[in-house]
């Protein structure tokens, strides 16, 4: 899943790309083949050891019991996609180094979900996200949030697995339907049989193959430019190298608040409430385990975010002392592949070595969706409608669920194929749709007047606006026949060779500013999560007030995450008390009169057992050891 950077729609597979196909040699083949070849390996060893005696949470959870340096490299691999390993090169080529200020989102992006989300997850001993949303407002709320996510996924999925195989055509002449079934098939042999377990274990594997990858086109391509200190200051001189910009207009698509806080809020809607990630730290051995592989990642994104930015400026300089690198003609997704086969021609299994690279993107993105999407309808439609089910059907049943995302994400591919400027939009609307589920998991973390008319209604406002936005944004961009940046690139030379749209966009800094709706339309996309999920947290209080707030329902105090107490922990304690906050030991186990399900499925056995067997050191799993507060209805 790309994380910040939106590019256009690829060219169609015709392309005139005969300079760069005699580049794929037969040892790169081999090199991309190996790829898919270990990964299923990994995938069938984990399913085919203990078979017959996996478990349901063994197969979706990895029975709980993975260590944090895996799961981070997992967490890591599920939204480092192959469009965002086009997208971010593109990107610091057109604009410049701005986008780099992102990192900058990364601190809060991560500490947040390590300190509020991992541990109100963790200690409800979920397994869909989307549970945490009945045991706080109702059932009803829960499948409203999990048919979005669905929804969210599949419309996805689809644009995940073309894409890279449209690249991996354009520029090998690799037959594209054969690339997107043999991508397809071997990701969902592997997922469904192997469970979490194999997708974590691959998407390392997957992860080291993006690394080496990506690092031997910085290392070749600065080397024939002359080192990294020429490539700086090539950039340098042609305006590539951007200063911070404090300009604080939220329809300016990247200035230094856009990136730093803006792009808070969308790693939140990525790694705190996104299912592909809580399913990853709710796999952890111990909560200290998941609290710690959210701490690893963050080194981690900034490696890679470096990683893409310097082979935007790499690419950058080598067209400078190369300029047919990258025909005119090139779409922006397709810039870093023709790039990479011009650097990499006559080095054999390079060129090999970086489109494995692209595929495992691909693979560790559509594993992570099949996986999340098959527990997510599991856990949340089938399981407890049909209580019944025994283990070893609720297993086979998991695996069936998982080959049908499989066969679905091929649809979506072929989808996807006939979509032609429509593919943008759905590239988009995997945006849109975070926004307003990370303000639903926040209207009732955050505010316990919350209740479920308020959330439902919320959740819906905030999924209109994301559409009217979003969608508006580029049927807006289409009819005025602009790119999709827009109005606010940096202004630097242009090279001679782009193509037409890509200099109408880097021109738009001369149009007229728009307004009205139009204006409306212009904010950029980093402020999309903001925007939406503070719609549904706004319209989701009103419609509480309005309605009774909780008076009535059962509130249950361990998915109240109290704001206001820990922010004013620091005054003295008669100070809190006149404020209305007193001291609540949080009581963490599992009500069974609010979510009776659990129960019957022996979850509480298992986490008592857990709670028996924790260390001194780690004290129990489900029972706060420290005093927390929560507001009095009064001061609501």
């Amino acid at each position: 899943m790309s994380v910040g950077v939106t590019t256009s729609a690829p060219l169609p597979p015709t392309s005139d790309t005969s300079g760069v196909i005699s580049a794929f040699s037969l040892v790169d083949y081999v090199v991309f083949v190996l790829l898919l070849v270990l990964s299923l390996a990994i995938g069938l060893y984990h399913a085919f050891r203990g078979w017959g005696r996996h478990t349901v949470s063994e197969l979706l959870m990895a029975d709980r019991k993975m260590n944090c340096l895996p799961v981070a490299l997992s967490l890591l691999a599920t939204f480092q996609s192959a469009v965002a390993i086009l997208g971010v090169p593109s990107e610091i080529y057109k604009s410049g180094t701005q986008y780099w200020f992102l990192g900058c989102s990364y601190f809060l992006g991560l500490l947040i979900p390590a300190h509020i989300f991992i541990p109100v997850f963790y200690r409800l001993h979920l397994t869909s996200a989307y549970e945490y949303l009945e045991l706080r407002f109702n059932k009803t709320v829960r499948v409203c949030g999990t048919m979005t996510f669905i929804f969210q996924m599949v419309i996805y999925m689809g644009v995940v697995l073309y894409a890279p195989s449209l690249a991996l055509n354009a520029v090998t002449g690799f037959d594209l339907w054969l690339s997107v079934l043999t991508l397809g098939i071997v990701c969902t042999i592997y997922t469904a049989l192997g469970g979490l377990k194999a997708v974590i274990w691959t998407d390392v594997f997957q992860t080291l193959v993006m690394f080496l990858g990506q690092l031997a086109v910085i290392i070749v391509g600065s080397a024939k430019v002359g080192g990294l200190g020429r490539v700086w200051d090539l950039a340098s001189q042609q305006g590539r190298i951007s200063g911070i910009e404090l300009n604080p207009d939220p329809f300016e698509r990247h200035t230094f608040w856009t990136l730093a806080f803006g792009g808070v809020f969308m790693m939140l809607s990525l790694y705190g409430v996104n299912q592909a990630q809580v399913q990853r730290y709710l796999s952890s051995r111990t909560e200290k385990a998941a609290v710690l592989s959210c701490y690893a990642v963050f080194p981690c994104q900034q490696v890679v975010l470096c990683m893409g930015c310097l082979i935007g400026l790499v690419m950058f300089a080598y067209h400078k002392e190369h300029p047919g690198s990258i025909p005119a003609q090139a779409a922006p997704d397709q810039f870093v592949l023709y790039f990479v086969m011009d650097l990499l021609r006559g080095l054999p299994g390079l060129p090999g070595l970086f489109v494995a690279c692209l595929f495992s993107g691909s693979l560790s993105t559509i594993s992570s969706a099949f996986n999340s999407l098959a527990t997510v309808t599991m856990e949340d439609l089938i399981r407890p409608r049909f209580p019944q089910f025994t283990e070893v059907q609720a297993t086979m049943l998991s695996r069936i669920l998982a080959f049908g995302y499989g066969l679905l994400c091929l649809g979506m591919a072929y989808i996807s194929s006939q979509m032609g400027p429509v593919l943008q939009a759905a590239i988009s609307i995997f945006g849109m749709v975070g926004g307003p589920l990370l303000g639903l998991f926040c209207l009732g973390m955050f505010f316990p007047c919350a209740n479920p008319p308020g959330a439902i209604v919320g959740l819906l406002a905030g999924l209109t606006m994301a559409f009217w936005i979003g969608i508006g944004s580029i049927v807006t961009r289409m009819g005025s026949g602009m790119a999709p940046s827009h109005f606010n690139e940096s202004s630097f030379s242009q090279s001679s060779n782009l193509s037409a749209v890509t200099l109408t966009t880097l021109t738009s800094t001369t149009l007229s500013r728009p307004t009205g709706l139009q204006r409306l339309y212009s904010l950029s996309y980093l402020w999309y999560s903001a925007h939406n999920s503070t719609t549904v947290i706004v319209v989701g209080l009103i419609v509480s007030l309005l309605t009774g707030r909780m008076r009535g329902r059962t509130l249950n105090p361990r998915t109240i995450y109290p704001v206001l107490p820990r922010l004013l922990a620091f005054l003295p304690m008669s100070c809190q008390k006149r404020l209305h906050c007193r001291g609540y030991s949080q009581d963490l186990s599992v009500d069974s009169t609010m979510f009776p399900e659990k129960m019957s499925n022996g979850m509480l056995k298992g986490s008592r057992d857990k709670e028996a067997t924790a260390g001194p050191e780690e004290g129990p799993v489900h029972q706060g050891s420290s005093p927390t507060f929560i507001l009095q209805e009064t001061s609501l």
